[in-house]
């Protein structure tokens, strides 16, 4: 009874969602900042399948780079407004294997010489279903690495929000996407 009012409740208030996700199994990401920018493709076939998560982002300096899922699907303000990483579950920042993690915490993204990351990620908590969906929120990728919840002294307060990341050199709004 609970889980059926649960469907109900969910299906009304994320309709153009839920009517969208039956059509799709892709979501886009078009990243931009004023020296970066990428295409970042994510592809779930099924609800219970884990998240692949791939593309190119061009234009970092070379070494790793903090990539996150952020709150909001909001670039007003340029990346700043995407908000903080994307925590429906209310836990501490985290690298994408860690026990407990942000499900935007997708760990590091390592840029070559030539400036340009390629991104192959698979994931178990990213979705493009149901309440927690990824879509219309914000792919951000930071100008420093992440230190995956594992800071200390000083460092240990922010780890465990962002994982000092830095500054967010770019951000998209994830988008459906027509499907393959």
């Amino acid at each position: 009874m609970f889980m059926n009012l649960l469907s109900q409740v969910s299906n009304a208030i994320f309709p153009q969602v839920e009517a969208a996700q039956k059509m799709s199994n892709r979501a886009v990401a078009v990243l931009r900042g004023d020296v970066v920018s990428g295409t970042i493709w994510i592809t779930q076939n099924s609800e219970s399948d884990p998240a692949v998560i791939e593309g190119e982002i061009k234009g970092l300096t070379p070494g790793l780079h903090g990539f996150h899922v952020h709150q909001y699907g909001d670039s007003t303000n340029g990346c700043l407004s995407a908000g903080p990483h994307f925590n429906p579950f209310g836990k501490t920042h985290g690298g994408p294997n860690s026990e407990t993690r942000h499900v935007g915490d997708l760990g590091n993204v390592e840029a070559g010489a030539d400036g340009v990351a390629k991104v192959h990620i698979t994931d178990k908590l990213i979705t493009l279903y149901g309440a927690n969906t990824v879509i219309g929120r914000s792919m951000v990728v930071h100008a420093g690495q992440d230190d995956l919840g594992q800071g200390v002294g000083d460092k240990a307060e922010e780890s465990a929000k962002t994982g000092n990341a830095g500054a967010r050199a770019a951000c998209g709004v994830i988008a459906l996407a027509a499907p393959q």
